[in-house]
């Protein structure tokens, strides 16, 4: 535990717990809406903030998440009018977002793409103080949202047409989805990188399915799985000297994976025994089993 000893630990396993809480928190939303990758989008996007951040010698986390909330406003809405010329417009949006960074980042004083990797791959020695303070913020927002308004988030996921009847102001919640997407980005690019948060949004939901159904125990699972492959990744970085967004996916990946393998034996004998008791309350009702002048030799 000498690891403790050191600040630029303390405050990486610190940002590792907030993503792992965030992440998940906002990707179950995600999932279900069947917009995975919009994180991988955002992230994109997210590239010109840190490249303006380092032209304008500013905190490259809030000009990226600035950007990052621009860029998924104008993914909603480009997903609401686009109609069959949307899937062009994101991505000229995306991959414009990438080169603007890339291009941005080389004309600031001093600046070149080995600035830009700790942001795309996340690194633990470069998470500042300024960095922990600013995804202590952001992440208290993006936990706000997801816990204070789950029920109507997951309303407008599961069937926007029975929320818009129910009164719920739709387009509203589908625009904080995507702003709490984009925090939740810029939230996890100092640990994970702007290339590989996407998956630590989507992965753990889709592991914790493996064993519930249920909105609220996935949510409960799945955060679990975040904390523990962000904890978890960030400390094998640091004995094994690997990178840790990698290895947090990895961590992920494989915790899927188990799960799955697990699951699947306990899915088959669910299904048994339901229809099981299927077969034994139709046995059961009257007039269920044939009569002797319906049977035929």
């Amino acid at each position: 535990m000498e690891f403790l000893n050191y600040a630029f630990m303390q405050r990486a396993l610190l940002a590792a717990a907030l993503v792992g809480v965030t992440a998940p928190a906002v990707g179950i939303y995600l999932v279900q809406r069947r917009q995975a990758l919009m994180g991988d989008g955002i992230g994109h996007v997210a590239m010109t903030g840190v490249g303006l951040g380092f032209l304008l010698s500013t905190s490259p986390v809030w000009m990226a998440t600035a950007v990052a909330v621009v860029g998924a406003v104008a993914m909603e809405l480009i997903r609401w009018y686009g109609k069959t010329r949307g899937d062009i417009a994101l991505a000229m949006l995306f991959y414009g977002g990438m080169a603007g960074g890339v291009m941005l980042i080389n004309l600031a004083p001093g600046g070149s793409n080995a600035n830009l990797s700790s942001y795309l791959f996340g690194s633990l020695s470069t998470v500042s103080e300024e960095d922990v303070t600013a995804i202590c913020l952001l992440a208290a927002f993006v936990v706000l949202v997801t816990v204070g308004l789950r029920r109507q988030l997951f309303a407008v996921s599961q069937d926007e047409e029975f929320a818009r009847v129910t009164g719920l102001p739709v387009r509203a919640l589908n625009l904080l989805t995507a702003v709490t997407a984009a925090v939740t980005v810029t939230v996890a690019m100092r640990v994970v990188g702007l290339l590989l948060v996407s998956a630590l949004m989507v992965v753990p939901v889709a592991a914790a399915q493996q064993l519930t159904r249920s909105f609220a125990a996935t949510f409960a699972i799945a955060v679990a799985i975040g904390v523990s492959v962000t904890l978890g990744g960030t400390v094998t970085s640091y004995y094994q000297d690997v990178p840790p967004g990698a290895t947090i996916v990895l961590l992920t990946i494989g915790v899927f994976i188990v799960l799955t393998l697990l699951a699947t034996p306990l899915a088959r004998r669910r299904a048994r025994a339901s229809a099981a008791r299927d077969a034994a309350c139709t046995a059961d009702v009257p007039g269920s089993r044939p009569t002797s002048d319906e049977v035929t030799v």
